[in-house]
């Protein structure tokens, strides 16, 4: 790879101007979006780098983006939303931005403590990666910065968001479920806990009202408390014959209890998970779940992010991205007479 590659590089391996190769790696109008994200896409495989100290100066930028992750998300076997920042991070470098994590800890949280480098003005914008608290959510609108959501949304909240379509995933594994001759299906997860949980639960529940199937209280399983922490799952009575979990970390989980009171997966009982992170393929059988778009939901969230930097004031709402069922070994077809 050369070094100090330089736009004009870039412009001839495209056939086009440098003043063009300027404008779409510094989001100027005059360049399609089509042609902008080719561009910055070379730009990134050549290894092209933006003079961010000379540009600042002459910008009043910082070049930087904060990612804000609560610290219940990153304990260990926490790795979603690591992967997330990672993903997040490959994206900024085709801007000539940076990532700064920031670890928001329960007490900030709790107190209402905005992260240090919003005062020291060392970011362009905030990213809040996983749900936080709802006066939080409350304090972050009162930041002068772009901000936005990324796997969560608050209905009363003026802060654009980006979220995995998580309605219609456990809507569709509840349906494949259903297909496979499952009448009897639990859904494992807190309702009062993430905007997340809640939707896929709404999944659930609109496959089994299509299906004129009850809704039976007792097979709505907490696994964590509000304010995250995983609690023991009491397994119900009589058991399901399968369980939508929120997450595959939940269904992982699940799958041991369920086998360390005796009973077979899939054979006494199907599991499906969401998200097809690691534990989706740490257990014997390996799970069904949803795949999340991870590497769309980064893009289009700093997509949109370099938007709202240009063009202050600018919205775009709530994102969907579409996942994906992977099907895998938990379930098993029920032989209906």
């Amino acid at each position: 790879m050369k070094s100090n590659v330089t736009m004009r590089d870039i412009a001839d391996k495209l056939g086009v101007s440098s003043v063009t190769v300027s404008k779409a790696l510094n989001d100027k109008e005059g360049v399609s979006d089509e042609l902008k994200e080719r561009i910055k896409t070379l730009a990134g495989e050549m290894g092209y780098r933006f003079n961010t100290a000379a540009k600042s100066m002459k910008e009043g930028l910082t070049y930087n983006i904060g990612v804000v992750i609560p610290e219940r998300f990153t304990g260990p076997g926490q790795s979603f939303y690591l992967h997330i920042y990672q993903q997040i991070a490959r994206e900024l470098e085709h801007y000539g931005y940076y990532g700064i994590l920031h670890i928001l800890h329960r007490e900030d949280e709790e107190q209402l403590h905005l992260p240090r480098i919003y005062y020291d003005r060392k970011v362009d914008g905030f990213i809040l990666l996983g749900q936080v608290s709802k006066p939080y959510i409350e304090l972050v609108q009162s930041m002068d910065l772009p901000k936005m959501f990324l796997d969560f949304y608050d209905e009363h909240a003026d802060i654009d968001s980006v979220v995995t379509d998580n309605f219609y995933g456990a809507y569709e594994l509840t349906n494949y479920l259903i297909a496979q001759g499952h009448r009897d299906i639990a859904y494992v997860g807190n309702l009062y806990s993430t905007s997340s949980i809640q939707d896929r639960f709404l999944g659930y529940y609109k496959s089994l009202l299509e299906h004129r199937l009850p809704l039976r209280n007792e097979w709505v399983l907490s696994d964590r408390d509000d304010e995250g922490v995983y609690v023991d799952m009491e397994l119900p009575q009589p058991l399901p014959t399968a369980f939508v979990c929120n997450c595959d970390q939940v269904a992982y989980n699940l799958v041991q209890k369920l086998i360390a009171q005796g009973y077979r997966v899939p054979e006494d009982c199907s599991v499906v998970g969401f998200d097809n992170d690691v534990y989706a393929t740490l257990i014997v059988p390996q799970l069904t779940t949803v795949g999340v778009d991870i590497e769309q939901m980064a893009r289009t969230a700093i997509e949109s992010m370099m938007k709202k930097i240009s063009h202050p004031g600018s919205r775009f709402g709530r994102v969907l991205v579409q996942g994906h069922i992977v099907y895998r070994d938990s379930v098993q077809r029920m032989e209906r007479l």
